[in-house]
């Protein structure tokens, strides 16, 4: 796989819909520009402070979307020095943000008491396919 830039990365603005019901929140439809295939929806909770990093997927083409709370995605290139970019989505800021393979990626919980996360994802989770780091391999000030 060759080198994918920070800029390949996209952040696009969701639709909520107030109904005096509750709020209808899109996420994803076939026709968007982050649709490439279905593979497996799942959601993680991730608790105020908390820091889940880092993780790389070879194959894999997220769709991040956060109906619940707010969370600040920190995305990593390693050459030849470290680049970051971050990305804060909540029900707040009520985005989708779609990640290339190859992209080193981890994420923080900024809400009290916690915050969901839901990765529309173009292939069933592989845990041959995703590689990992401790949060330290990685130079990233969280603080």
């Amino acid at each position: 796989m060759g080198s994918v830039s920070l800029n390949q990365i996209q952040v696009t603005p969701l639709a909520c819909i107030p109904t005096a019901g509750g709020d209808v929140m899109h996420a994803m439809k076939t026709s968007d520009s982050g649709y490439t295939g279905f593979g497996e929806a799942y959601f993680s909770w991730i608790k105020k402070g908390a820091i889940k990093a880092w993780k790389n997927h070879q194959r894999m083409m997220l769709n991040l979307v956060v109906p619940v709370g707010e969370v600040r995605f920190v995305f990593s290139s390693s050459s030849p020095e470290p680049a970051f970019r971050e990305e804060i989505i909540g029900s707040s800021y009520y985005f989708r943000i779609t990640v290339p393979p190859g992209v080193w990626f981890g994420f923080q919980g900024l809400a009290a008491p916690s915050s969901l996360v839901l990765n529309l994802a173009n292939i069933p989770y592989d845990p041959e396919e995703v590689l990992r780091k401790e949060i330290d391999e990685i130079p990233f000030d969280w603080n």
